[in-house]
């Protein structure tokens, strides 16, 4: 009698491996199945975002010398289809939103290069303001993909 028992039990809990094994593999919509890696959109547009520091005193320095140093350098650029800026007066922040044609041809631009524009950017700034150092802090850098 224990002897069956015991068989019922194991045929009972191999049934129910069973069926769970069935439910995962077989199951319609997983949904890390579906996800694709970042890398997959080298040849989709992104939208690089940039916040800053700036506080109210010196917004308008902010905005000459994005007009003045960053703007006809982007304009130059294989990719560059615009950008946006905006800044938040509470917070005392900008929000800086440059949109690529694609994340390759704004990956392919040289660090060098960048850096010579922000310096040129920063000597601006400070030459604007009589200052000794760049009053304009990186918060946060990122991108964003577009989704379908």
């Amino acid at each position: 009698m224990t002897l069956n028992l015991n068989l019922k039990k194991k045929i009972q809990r191999f049934c129910l491996v069973l069926i769970c094994l069935v439910v995962l593999i077989f199951q319609p919509d997983v949904p890390n199945l579906k996800a694709h890696t970042m890398n997959s959109y080298q040849g989709e547009m992104v939208i690089e975002e940039l916040r800053l520091k700036v506080p109210a005193g010196v917004r308008e320095a902010w905005l000459n010398a994005e007009k003045e140093i960053w703007e006809p350098w982007l304009s130059s650029q294989d990719g560059f289809l615009g950008r946006q800026l905006f800044w938040d007066k509470e917070k005392e922040e900008a929000l800086i939103l440059v949109n690529w044609k694609s994340k390759k041809l704004w990956k392919s631009i040289p660090m060098s290069e960048v850096n010579v524009v922000q310096q040129k950017f920063e000597d601006n700034v400070k030459a604007a303001l009589n200052v000794g150092e760049n009053p304009f802090k990186l918060i946060y850098e990122g991108e964003l993909d577009k989704q379908r």
